[in-house]
């Protein structure tokens, strides 16, 4: 896995690019002198953390031929109070999933990304506490 950075700027406006030449922005926050021309990195943190239990879900779900019209996530987090770097302690997905599915299935796909198969939680578990709901909508 490769990523490329560069700077889009003479502040904190950055491009990555990866190896299939897709990107995406950063930028720093206004108060630092940042344009909010791109999602802070610690959003894209949590961004990542949703992407990556999302597929999971998708993918579970589809193997278990539930009928998913679609998915969206809602995460919401703390971080640590004055302090820098400041790490996130508290974070919560609630997942809003739409279509025909048994609530059993639904309550395994979310259970077995949270606990077992999503990377990035795995890894930010290690200094937050994870928590996480759902809700089947018809």
């Amino acid at each position: 896995m490769k990523i490329e950075i560069k700077r889009l700027d003479d502040a904190f406006h950055l491009q990555a690019t990866n190896e299939s030449g897709l990107t995406l922005e950063a930028d720093g926050a206004e108060s630092i002198g940042g344009h909010n021309q791109g999602m802070r990195p610690m959003q894209m943190v949590l961004s990542a953390l949703g992407s990556c239990s999302a597929i999971d879900v998708i993918q579970l779900l589809r193997k278990q031929r539930q009928q998913l019209d679609d998915i969206q996530l809602i995460i919401t987090a703390e971080r640590e109070k004055d302090k820098s770097p400041s790490l996130f302690t508290d974070i919560h997905i609630h997942y809003r999933l739409h279509g025909t599915m048994d609530d059993k299935k639904v309550k395994r796909a979310v259970d077995l990304s949270m606990e077992k198969l999503c990377s990035v939680k795995l890894i930010l578990e290690k200094t937050a506490k994870i928590t996480w709901s759902w809700e089947v909508l018809g």
